[in-house]
């Protein structure tokens, strides 16, 4: 594990990178929940440092996340996808349940995992957080997983879901232009802020109900074809949609 994690060294300074190697550590040996001091005393070294170091790794240490999810990109594209094939990466924001008073970026917001009885809102207390992550196919699984690579915290009065997920799928496709990168998100994230993606990315979501759906308009050529009198087509052929939930 010491190779792997050799790759993010630049990406920090070296006190900062023996903390990170510790809590990473820490994060796949914890039984339980793996909080900060959860992670410490997993990686054995609760004893040995300050539980403060581990805090302020996340708190005050100089780092930057993109750079981290871009290294974790690399590793990803390099190891588990063909050489030369698309990438296809989902983009969801996603609330992680938070009670406290000062929990940073805690807001109400809606929670689509939360169970409900009929009429009632899914609200919940937390941090909002769209999420980038690649889907890939590994070989000891008869389906594909997402991992994610990048992150961008929401907060109200802030820029919107669209526009950071806008902005994690620009700095994907800049690290690899060499691929094409198919993107898959919600209802929720198609509008007009993804239409201004970079040239090597396509977009997939579902259309609204009011979506009107046509065949491909024929070309020049093939119209010369038909000769049919009267005003040429504006429009092709309207397709029915049946919609299934």
């Amino acid at each position: 594990m010491s190779q792997l994690l050799e790759v993010f060294r630049p990406c920090f300074s070296a006190r900062t990178y023996t903390t990170f190697v510790a809590l990473v550590t820490g994060l796949i040996a914890a039984p339980a929940r793996r909080t900060v001091c959860g992670m410490l005393t997993a990686a054995r070294m609760a004893g040995v440092w300050h539980h403060g170091r581990a805090h302020r790794f996340f708190a005050t240490a100089q780092w930057s996340l993109d750079q981290v999810g871009l290294t974790m990109v690399g590793l990803v594209v390099g190891w588990l996808t063909p050489a030369g094939a698309p990438l296809v990466v989902a983009v969801d924001d996603t609330l992680f349940r938070r009670a406290g008073r000062k929990v940073h970026g805690a807001f109400w917001a809606y929670d689509g995992s939360r169970k409900v009885a009929a009429g009632q809102e899914k609200l919940s207390r937390g941090t909002t957080f769209v999420v980038a992550a690649l889907v890939v196919e590994l070989p000891f699984l008869e389906r594909p997983i997402a991992l994610p690579v990048l992150y961008r915290l929401w907060r109200p009065g802030g820029p919107t879901t669209p526009t950071l997920a806008q902005e994690l799928i620009t700095l994907i496709a800049g690290i690899r232009p060499d691929r094409r990168v198919h993107v898959v998100t919600d209802g929720a994230s198609l509008c007009r802020t993804l239409r201004h993606l970079p040239s090597n990315v396509t977009l997939t979501g579902p259309p609204p109900r009011h979506a009107g759906l046509y065949e491909l308009h024929p070309d020049s050529a093939q119209a010369q074809q038909l000769r049919r009198r009267g005003r040429p087509r504006v429009r092709a052929q309207l397709v029915r949609v049946i919609a299934v939930r």
